[in-house]
């Protein structure tokens, strides 16, 4: 327990020390979902005792040697010639423990290229590539600790740039595997090269995610606190002002210091229910109540903050699909495919 302690109090404390603040950072391949199980609850990382390895590339205090051998691979079309896809794969070795190798890319396009004249240089393309290697340890029956290394390696056009992050993660299971919860500090680290001089911020962020196995149901509530380390989410929209001033009378209508303290402690709030049929079929609800303020359109009503998603489990192979409605121009759809190594080698 005392190993335990020691390295959450390390995830907390090591990133003040840089002092970096959400929301002014680059690399926003970071905050993506590597799969569509985790993309249906609308969360980054998911904890709850599984021998899934989808989610092991988000949270690498599941890696275990149950997730040894799996394959999984993921593709989400974000929008007009944006591309993000994920590959992983687990393995226990016999003396080092269990490992999860990992590749995300977020893939921009192609891009027509011009001088300053106008003059076509000829297409290029753009994209962010994270590759991370993820190890997992058991310290007793209850506390699990686990932490990715993950090198970064941008390239626009002739720019280049290379970033590490470490992700460090702590998980509690209760002895009937009823409940888990992970506190996990994710994105720790710098920019080693620029792009033209300018060191960018990684996007950091210490997070906590819980789930609850209601008994006798086939129902498990999740339940996450992003951004734990900056209390401020809210930002003034122009569009959407919180402070308004009357045009004929001058009264001047603010946002009473109560609503804005509820508002910002919803925007830290996610929540989710996922729906499961033995092994062979889940669904997932969620909802954000951030993403909704933050994306949905003025006098307009759309679904903004929800999403959902399904999985099945066909011949070996776990197939999963999820919709998130980020805004109303905009509904990524996720496509997740796992399998067992195992299976083609007996």
């Amino acid at each position: 327990m005392r190993k335990a302690l020691a390295f959450i109090l390390i995830l907390i404390t090591l990133p003040a020390l840089r002092a970096q603040v959400a929301g002014i950072s680059s690399y926003s391949v970071l905050d993506m979902p590597s799969s569509a199980r985790i993309a249906g609850l609308g969360f980054d990382f998911m904890s709850v005792y599984d021998d899934d390895i989808v989610l092991t590339l988000d949270n690498p205090s599941l890696i275990s040697s149950r997730t040894s051998s799996q394959l999984s691979a993921a593709l989400t079309t974000l929008f007009t010639g944006v591309k993000f896809g994920s590959v992983a794969y687990s393995h226990n070795f016999k003396h080092l423990g269990a490992f999860t190798f990992g590749l995300q890319f977020d893939s921009y396009g192609k891009f027509a290229g011009y001088d300053e004249s106008e003059t076509p240089m000829g297409d290029f393309s753009a994209g962010d590539y994270v590759f991370s290697i993820g190890w997992g340890r058991a310290i007793d029956d209850n506390v699990l600790i686990g932490a990715n290394f993950k090198p970064i390696f941008s390239q626009y056009e002739e720019y280049s740039a290379f970033a590490f992050a470490i992700d460090l993660a702590a998980t509690y299971i209760s002895n009937d595997k009823s409940f888990a919860a992970t506190l996990m500090g994710r994105n720790i680290g710098a920019q080693i090269i620029t792009f033209s001089g300018t060191t960018e911020r990684l996007p950091y962020e210490l997070s906590l995610a819980a789930s609850y196995k209601l008994a006798d149901a086939p129902f498990r509530l999740h339940f996450m606190l992003n951004e734990l380390q900056k209390w401020n989410l809210a930002y003034d929209d122009p569009l959407n002002p919180t402070t308004t001033t009357d045009p004929f009378t001058g009264a001047v209508t603010k946002q009473s210091d109560f609503s804005r303290i509820v508002d910002n402690l919803f925007r830290h709030v996610g929540v989710g229910i996922e729906l499961r049929i033995k092994q062979s079929f889940y669904a997932t609800v969620g909802y954000s109540y951030r993403q909704m303020v933050e994306m949905t359109a003025a006098e307009s009503f759309n679904l903004s903050g929800f999403s959902f998603g399904f999985g099945l489990d066909v011949k070996g192979f776990k197939v999963a699909y999820a919709r998130n409605n980020y805004h109303l121009s905009q509904a990524p759809n996720f496509i997740s495919v796992t399998t067992s190594l195992d299976r083609f080698f007996r």
